[in-house]
């Protein structure tokens, strides 16, 4: 149902089909929080309704903006595209499931082991670390967030999921990103004082606990999993349930990645059915 105003978001919850619907998205537009490296959006009407009587505009972004997935061919060299992922990818059954941590905490095989439900192969699977409370144009959502280490990627991929999606800023912790001194970030950094600060709190180098570049980014996506990075929304509401996610990009010829909208499903009744495709 539409209301004049807007969408009855009531609509999410109670429709016809009997199913719940729950965005997993951030809000996106025109002051978008962008990855340190990347320029802004930018938001431009082309027609207006005062001088067109019709809305029209005309949008330069990246793909890697705001909740977005990564295509394979986005860090691995020869990999698929986005418009050669096989659109069962992008929908399936999986978890959403709780692990709490810190500035710079790193998510583990053993978290990962730990969870409830349990991650099976097959699931398209989403981690809340609650980082998505920090989302916003600042630096601690960017520079001081928790994140994927080669260990998790590894686990990932030896346990066969369909997809991977975090509530941080990307598939790969901060530091092990060009954030840190890695990549497009050498020698210091995108952020050098981040990377100082760690220093300082630590007494080690960044590279000393981070020496590889986005080594979770190359073990799921070498291994055809892609991933979804900036998941935020409701994920508290899904969290420790299973349910089923659509999560569809562009159709973009050599895409390397594309904005999305993130939507886990739940069928309280159990009746909610596919159609057979019979006329």
């Amino acid at each position: 149902m539409i209301n004049i105003r807007g969408i009855n978001f009531e609509e999410n919850l109670k429709n016809g089909m009997g199913l719940e619907f729950y965005d997993l998205s951030h809000p996106w537009g025109l002051g978008q929080p962008c990855w340190p490296y990347f320029e802004d959006v930018k938001i431009e009407r082309l027609h207006s309704m005062a001088k067109s009587g019709v809305l029209t505009q005309r949008i330069t972004t990246v793909m890697h903006s705001g909740t977005h997935i990564d295509a394979p061919g986005h860090v691995v060299e020869g990999a698929p595209f986005m418009d050669e992922v096989p659109l069962p990818h992008f929908f399936g059954t999986g978890v959403v499931v709780s692990i709490p941590k810190d500035e710079w905490g790193v998510v583990t095989p053993d978290d990962l082991e730990k969870v409830t439900p349990k991650i099976q192969p097959g699931d398209i699977v989403i981690v809340n670390t609650g980082w998505h409370k920090h989302y916003g144009d600042n630096q601690k959502y960017y520079g001081y967030s928790p994140g994927f280490y080669k260990e998790a990627g590894e686990w990932f991929a030896a346990k066969k999921v369909k997809m991977v999606g975090t509530d941080t800023q990307a598939l790969d912790h901060p530091l092990a990103t060009a954030i840190g001194p890695h990549g497009p970030g050498w020698p210091n950094g995108l952020l050098p004082f981040v990377c100082m600060d760690y220093k300082k709190r630590t007494g080690r180098d960044v590279l000393q606990d981070f020496p590889e570049w986005e080594p979770c980014h190359r073990a799921i996506l070498s291994a055809g999993i892609c991933g979804f990075e900036n998941v935020g929304g409701e994920i508290d509401k899904v969290t420790g349930k299973r349910v089923t996610f659509a999560g569809f990009p562009w159709r973009w010829t050599k895409g390397d990645g594309c904005i999305v909208r993130l939507v886990a499903m739940i069928d309280p009744s159990g009746k909610y059915r596919i159609e057979s495709g019979r006329g």
